[in-house]
């Protein structure tokens, strides 16, 4: 439940909520996810966490990144760790939960509501944190997918589950065909 007066904060855990989009077949539009809950509330700040590969000359993200950046998402970047698994895949590792974490808790004097976009079990404790500093937490996920992609403590932790499924006719669009040059074999992998 959104109050229209609240002050509103989104923190999407990026890797998170785009694997739940793909889980579910479509991708998000963060225009409209951002317009969305600027009519739910007083959206104060709206972040988006991820790594990105700073080697590459091109980065299937940046054009993203790029297109937050300029469009009132506040971007919190670092450098992703590239390496090879004992099968000659090339992983990626770029965890961006402290990150999400210190900035939740600092914006927490500020906001009366707070919305994070991810269904990291490790999240729990931040929600729990959050709420005892007076902030009710929504949490978006899905548990429609299979696996589902929410913890399910987390879940029950938050203040109001929004199932991502649900918003996918208000933020989503088809999955586009990625580009050949974009058709690389990577798994990215979260601590």
């Amino acid at each position: 439940m959104f109050y229209r007066d609240e002050r509103l904060a989104l923190f999407i855990d990026g890797s998170n909520l785009y694997a739940a989009a793909k889980a579910l077949g479509f991708d998000i539009d963060y225009k409209l996810l951002r317009q969305e809950f600027m009519q739910r509330g007083k959206l104060l700040r709206a972040y988006y966490y991820t790594a990105l590969l700073e080697n590459d000359d091109y980065s299937p993200i940046r054009p993203l990144v790029d297109w937050l950046h300029y469009n009132g998402f506040t971007m919190v970047t670092k450098p992703a760790k590239e390496f090879t698994d004992s099968q000659g895949r090339r992983k990626v590792k770029g965890n961006m939960d402290i990150e999400l974490t210190v900035d939740a808790l600092e914006t927490a004097d500020h906001v009366d509501h707070i919305v994070l976009f991810s269904g990291d079990g490790d999240f729990r404790p931040l929600v729990a944190a959050l709420q005892r500093k007076g902030c009710r937490v929504s949490v978006v996920s899905t548990i429609r997918s299979q696996p589902p992609m929410i913890a399910d403590d987390l879940r029950r932790q938050a203040d109001n589950f929004i199932e991502l499924e649900e918003l996918k006719d208000v933020v989503g669009r088809p999955p586009r065909e990625p580009r050949m040059d974009e058709r690389v074999p990577m798994d990215i992998e979260a601590d």
